[in-house]
């Protein structure tokens, strides 16, 4: 059974999902079409990003992952498909493709778009254009080659000889803190050094979870979770809110220097010794 999932900034108060999934229902019945979210940020694209990376990786080949993300922040000419490790990415072209893939994908086409234009109307064509890609595996059929596009990448930890600090990524229903740094690259920074990891000023963390059962009720840690992310918590606790801890705000950044006071509420750094 083909699995179309979908991923949006725009809410279940209405009947707008209802009728995205009866679009694509109209086109083939036998979709199985799985909700991710529809709770996307609109002002924070490396969390969308993170959400949507972290859930396609599980789902099977020839998935087609539908991403509706800031579809009118700009006037919508085409939307993105991309093949990424046998999957199929339908978004539009405001970044958030690269945001998810890190990379550029190799195999991309454009849907065209034209004339007056609504949420619906749209999807409308992503329902098409799904069903011709069940039926082909074949980009070029859905759409035209696309040599530009917008590409935005993932945070990345600034880095120095003792020390890496990462920003907020994605703070959860429990106010636990997920921050930029893999598993990987804080081995590859710590070389079995001591560290503190270290928040909010002098609010510091100095060893590394299994789980939250690793320490007692009430006490902080951290621990890399499933995504293999660092995560810095409170056992039953809500960290984020205790500590006035804020998730990466893409506005917050263009202002530059008018929030410098509010950067360290929005980054954590590790001291190696």
């Amino acid at each position: 059974m083909p699995i179309v999932t979908l991923t949006t900034d725009i809410g279940q108060q209405d009947f707008v999902v209802g009728a995205i999934k009866g679009q694509l229902l109209s086109q083939y019945a036998g979709f199985n079409i799985v909700d991710i979210t529809h709770y996307l940020p609109k002002d924070n694209y490396p969390q969308a990003a993170y959400i949507c990376a972290n859930a396609f990786k599980h789902f099977p080949d020839n998935t087609c992952h539908v991403v509706i993300l800031d579809f009118f922040e700009n006037a919508l000419q085409y939307l993105l498909v991309a093949k990424h490790h046998n999957q199929y990415i339908i978004c539009p072209d405001n970044g958030i493709i690269t945001m998810i893939t890190g990379n550029k994908p190799e195999e991309i086409v454009a849907i065209p778009i034209s004339g007056y234009y609504s949420l619906l109307s749209v999807t409308a064509i992503v329902a098409k254009a799904i069903a011709a890609l069940l039926h082909t595996n074949n980009l070029s059929e859905v759409g035209y080659p696309v040599q530009q596009l917008i590409e935005k990448y993932p945070l990345r930890a600034t880095i120095g000889p003792d020390w890496m600090e990462g920003q907020i990524l994605f703070i959860d229903n429990f106010e636990n803190v997920i921050i930029n740094i893999t598993k990987q690259e804080f081995e590859e920074q710590r070389r079995d050094r001591n560290f503190k990891i270290v928040f909010k000023r002098n609010e510091v963390i100095d060893k590394i979870s299994n789980n939250y059962s690793s320490v007692v009720e009430g006490e902080k840690l951290a621990w890399f979770n499933s995504a293999g992310y660092l995560e810095i918590a409170i056992n039953s606790g809500n960290l984020a809110g205790l500590f006035g801890l804020q998730g990466f705000n893409q506005k917050m950044q263009q202002q530059g220097a008018a929030v410098q006071n509010k950067w360290f509420y929005q980054t954590v750094r590790i001291f190696f010794e």
